[in-house]
């Protein structure tokens, strides 16, 4: 007797060993079991176990679903901040190579390709918005330039014009119109309101054909975009230097004008 009641105690104990964690996990489901025979109360809980099994799977899909979404949005997160890195990266060479001429240097930063890197080249900056009617070269300086000049006097083809200028300091890098090339693509360019871009071509002007009758005119665009950007000091500067770099020259009489309103 005594026997027979340990055995049926260890039982017992075993019994509640093995419920505890499912009455933790899903206590109200299993407290609905009815009071019915075995086998009824046996296919309840599998029909609960079944339910618990159904539902887990769900929430396992739904985690999966939301990790894939996560990453996607991680990725393009980090897509978003190297464009960014970019384009700030450009933005400091470009304040760089404009500060060089305020301090009387002559060190040219190269422009940004299309994605916003340096190329690390003195490859210009692409024209936005030009449309594919512009004239095609002759295969002679001369004529090329007079063509491209032909397009800026004409107000409505200013995007041709850009794309002729370009194609024609790429082609002719030996002209003598060189530094009028560049002088007008800095122009077209600030005309845009591109000004980081004509301030390249107006700077390129100045360092590479400093003797050029461009280049004083080309300096003091370079002052007037530092003072339209808010940079007084910088401007001041500019100014200073195409008064005592090129004396007498229209260039300079203008920077005088504007450093005596300032």
């Amino acid at each position: 007797m005594s026997s027979n009641f340990r055995h049926h105690l260890l039982g017992l104990s075993l019994l509640i060993g093995i419920a505890a964690p499912w009455a933790a996990f899903a206590e109200a489901p299993i407290s609905s079991v009815g009071s019915g025979s075995v086998e009824d109360r046996v296919t309840q809980l599998e029909r609960i176990s079944n339910a618990h099994s159904q539902l887990l799977t769900q929430l396992q899909q739904q985690l999966t679903d939301n990790q894939s979404d996560i990453d996607s949005l991680r990725g393009q997160i980090q897509e978003n901040q190297y464009q960014l890195n970019q384009v700030i990266e450009r933005q400091k060479q470009i304040l760089q190579q404009m500060e060089s001429l305020g301090n009387g240097g002559s060190t040219a930063v190269p422009p940004a390709d299309a994605s916003g890197a340096a190329t690390g080249s003195t490859s210009a900056p692409a024209a936005g918005g030009a449309t594919s009617s512009a004239p095609v070269q002759s295969g002679d300086a001369n004529s090329d330039y007079n063509a491209a000049i032909a397009l800026v006097q004409d107000k409505s083809r200013q995007d041709d014009a850009l794309v002729a200028f370009q194609n024609f300091i790429k082609k002719y890098p030996d002209s003598t119109y060189q530094p009028n090339a560049n002088y007008w693509l800095g122009q077209l360019n600030y005309n845009k309101g591109k000004k980081d871009d004509a301030a390249y071509y107006f700077a390129s002007v100045v360092k590479n054909y400093p003797k050029s009758p461009k280049a004083a005119d080309a300096m003091f665009k370079v002052g007037v975009i530092m003072q339209d950007k808010g940079d007084v000091a910088k401007a001041k500067a500019v100014y200073q230097q195409v008064i005592a770099k090129y004396p007498g020259t229209d260039g300079a009489r203008q920077a005088q004008k504007r450093l005596g309103a300032l």
